[in-house]
C-alpha cells in the first residue's frame, strides 16, 4: 500500500467505522427478549445443557448479535471496498440491480457483487445473483456503442475459494479480492490496522450496554420462563418459539 493511499484509508476507516459502532449499540438497545427468543433454536440450548437464565440468555444473544454484526460490518467494508477501488481505478458504485461495483481494467468491464465471506448463501441466492449479473451483462451491452469484455465477479473480503471459475463468474475471495480492486498484492493484509480504530473505546461502550441487557433480559427471562423452584421450564420456552396456536 502506498503512503498516500494508506493515509486516505486511515482517514475513511475514521470518519466511517463509528457508524458500525453506533449501529451495532442501536441494535442491542432495541432488542426485544421475545424477539431474540423465537428466532432462535430452543432445542440447540436444551442439548447444550443450559441450566440457568442468565446462560440462556448470554449464549441466545450471543448467536443473534453474532449474524447482526457480521451483516452490519459487511456492509461497511463493501463500501470501503468501492472506495478504494474509487481512488484507484475509477470504479463506482453500480446502479444495476444486485451490483455493487463497476469498474473498467485491462480493456474490460467488471460487474461485482460484494459479499462478506465465501459461505453466504444458499443455491436460490446464488442462482439469484446469477440472474442479475446476467441483466447487468444486457444493459451494459446495450448502451455501450463499442461494448467491452464484460467480466462477473463474486467477491468476497475474507476467506478462500480454490476453483474461482464458477463458469458464468468468477469467485474472487480475501486476498485475490483485494487485489483484483486495488492492484496490490498486499492490501488485504494491510487494511486490518486501520480497522481497529478507537476499537477499545468502542467495544467498551458496547459491553456497557450489552451487561445491562443480559442483566434486564434475566430478570424478564426468569418471570416468564422459570418454574416456582427456579429452574427453566423448557417446554414453556418451546411453546412460546413454536406454537401455531393464536
Amino acid at each position: 500500500m502506498t503512503p498516500d493511499l494508506q493515509k486516505k484509508i486511515i482517514k475513511y476507516v475514521e470518519q466511517n467505522i463509528s457508524i458500525f459502532h453506533k449501529n451495532r449499540v442501536e441494535r442491542l438497545k432495541s432488542l426485544k427478549l421475545q424477539k431474540v427468543i423465537k428466532r432462535k433454536n430452543p432445542y440447540l440450548f436444551k442439548v447444550k445443557n443450559i441450566s440457568t437464565a442468565s446462560g440462556f440468555i448470554e449464549n441466545i444473544l450471543e448467536a443473534y448479535l453474532s449474524s447482526q454484526e457480521e451483516t452490519l460490518f459487511g456492509t461497511f467494508l463493501e463500501n470501503l471496498a468501492i472506495f478504494i477501488c474509487n481512488d484507484i481505478l475509477k470504479g463506482y458504485k453500480s446502479s444495476a440491480e444486485g451490483i455493487d461495483l463497476e469498474f473498467e481494467k485491462n480493456e474490460a468491464r467488471y460487474i461485482v457483487s460484494i459479499k462478506s465471506g465465501p459461505n453466504w448463501g444458499n443455491s436460490s441466492q446464488i442462482n439469484k445473483m446469477k440472474d442479475n449479473f446476467r441483466k447487468a451483462k444486457k444493459i451494459i451491452g446495450t448502451n455501450q456503442t463499442s461494448s467491452p469484455r464484460v467480466i462477473a465477479v463474486n467477491g468476497c473480503c475474507y476467506g478462500q475459494d480454490s476453483k474461482p471459475d464458477k463458469g458464468e463468474y468468477l469467485k474472487y475471495c480475501g486476498q485475490k479480492f483485494w487485489h483484483l480492486i486495488s492492484d496490490d498484492p498486499n492490501l488485504y493484509k494491510d487494511i486490518i490496522i486501520p480497522l481497529g480504530h478507537k476499537a477499545k473505546e468502542k467495544n467498551e461502550e458496547f459491553f456497557e450496554e450489552y451487561a445491562k441487557v443480559i442483566n434486564k433480559f434475566t430478570q424478564e427471562f426468569i418471570v416468564s420462563f422459570c418454574d416456582d423452584t427456579g429452574a427453566i421450564d423448557w417446554r414453556n420456552v418451546v411453546k412460546f418459539n413454536s406454537s401455531s396456536s393464536d
